[in-house]
């Protein structure tokens, strides 16, 4: 017999805080201690960028999505000449 999977509704969490993340990990305590698995339905990326910033992203199962970070882009050509050239002042 398979472990019974419970869905937990996140969508209307708008402007999740520290106490929501908190109120998350105990019923996933709660439901692993009764052998079900809990399951985050329609979690917001606010939701899930504070469950990474918590550290919880593995012990809740969620898979944290990562933006690639935004790099200057490089200027161009540069100049060529020699150094000491009297020609270049």
């Amino acid at each position: 017999m398979g472990s019974a999977k419970i869905s937990l509704d996140c969508g209307p969490f708008t402007a999740p805080t520290a106490a929501t993340i908190d109120q998350i990990a105990r019923l996933k305590l709660a439901a692993r201690r009764q052998g079900c698995a809990l399951e985050l339905k329609d979690a917001n990326p606010c939701l899930l960028e504070l469950i990474g910033f918590c550290g919880l992203g593995e012990v809740l199962g969620v898979e944290l999505r990562r933006q690639a970070e935004q790099r200057k882009q490089p200027l161009g050509v540069e100049e060529e000449g020699q150094f000491g050239d009297p020609s270049v002042s």
